[in-house]
């Protein structure tokens, strides 16, 4: 649909178009009220455009290797389709779903799926839990740090994590909930991070544990270097051996150098949810059950990762718990009145928000 855009430019398109989507929403909210039907009207418009464009977009993108894993996805998509027989060991759903999709729709159809699989349980969580004005959870979600590649390159985590985000949308009906969550473990086994710190902060649901366990392990991570690593590596995350490499080696090329050593941008980045979930949990006194379980999934995910920090494609095990930064951030500031000017609170939150994965683009 959209190769008329030189593939040079795909992935900056979609960095533009959120940008310009973020300044005209910033406009809005300096000149409206929260609670203005003017705004509910806003939120439906332009989450409806958002939602197109990045179903569209992302899911009619071309086939090819600016987009790394995709084309090796595509690769063994054409080879499958053609007779081979392959051998499956792990993440059975993902690789039988792909090799099932061959036997009725081309390669290209096969990544719109996934496509619609990794956005739409995004948008049914921002509009389940947050009503008129989901479009601003939503371009959250869409506008995070590393939306866009896990959708383009880590194809099967992309879709695993959004299936957690999909079984959050059935908190109240566990049994379904945890149907999901397999789903999800079936879709690439690494969200077995998520789930874990799921069921911990179930059992232990004193959000100050989820606090001092983030905060200890900073200090942890900066004392012990490798050594959690190591410790780590033998666990085999990922579809592979490739968890235990990045964990235990180090660069396996010189492309990946920039996400090496200790990350204090991406520990910033992370403070962003850390520190919504101190704020409205500790200072605004919300006391929401689900909202406390939430943080402590995020916190206890992203403390594994902190730990592990160092080492190759950490930002693959970042991503295990930044995929709920969004919904920290903006679900009590779209449930709860908080702020005398709230609406503008919530249009700055969203620029600032954005504004670090645009400057980390821009910074390649």
């Amino acid at each position: 649909m959209f190769d008329w855009i030189p593939i040079s430019d795909y992935t900056a398109v979609y960095y533009h178009v959120m940008l310009f989507m973020m300044l005209v929403t910033l406009l809005h909210v300096y000149q409206n009220d929260l609670f203005d039907l003017r705004t509910i009207t806003f939120s439906f418009v332009m989450g409806t455009v958002l939602l197109l464009f990045i179903i569209f977009y992302l899911g009619t993108r071309p086939i090819s290797y600016v987009f790394a894993d995709m084309a090796t996805y595509g690769k063994f998509y054409n080879r499958v389709a053609a007779g081979e027989t392959p051998i499956v060991r792990k993440d059975y759903l993902f690789n039988y779903f792909l090799i099932g999709s061959t036997k009725i729709m081309s390669a290209r159809w096969f990544f719109f799926i996934c496509g619609l699989i990794y956005t739409l349980p995004l948008y049914l969580f921002s509009k389940k839990y947050s009503g008129s004005f989901w479009y601003f959870t939503f371009f959250i979600f869409i506008g995070s740090f590393m939306y866009w590649p896990f959708g383009t390159n880590g194809v099967r985590n992309g879709l695993a994590t959004s299936l957690i985000v999909l079984a959050l949308c059935f908190y109240e009906r566990k049994i379904v909930m945890y149907a999901i969550m397999a789903l999800a473990f079936g879709m690439h086994n690494s969200v077995i991070i998520p789930i874990a710190a799921f069921v911990i902060s179930g059992f232990y649901k004193n959000p100050k544990i989820y606090l001092w366990i983030w905060l200890l392990a900073i200090p942890l991570s900066l004392i012990g270097g490798h050594f959690w690593e190591t410790l780590f590596g033998g666990l085999g995350f990922s579809d592979d051996t490739r968890a235990g490499d990045y964990l235990t080696k180090g660069n396996i090329n010189k492309d990946v150098f920039a996400y090496t050593g200790f990350r204090w941008d991406f520990l910033f980045y992370s403070c962003f949810a850390a520190f919504a979930g101190w704020y409205f949990i500790f200072k605004r006194d919300i006391t929401d059950k689900f909202y406390i379980h939430l943080w402590g999934i995020y916190m206890i995910a992203n403390a594994f990762w902190i730990l592990v920090i160092r080492a190759n494609f950490s930002n693959r095990f970042a991503y295990l718990s930044w995929f709920l930064m969004a919904p920290v951030i903006a679900y009590p500031l779209l449930r709860y009145k908080l702020f005398p000017n709230q609406y503008r609170v919530i249009g700055v939150i969203l620029a600032v928000y954005y504004l670090f994965t645009y400057f980390m683009f821009i910074k390649g």
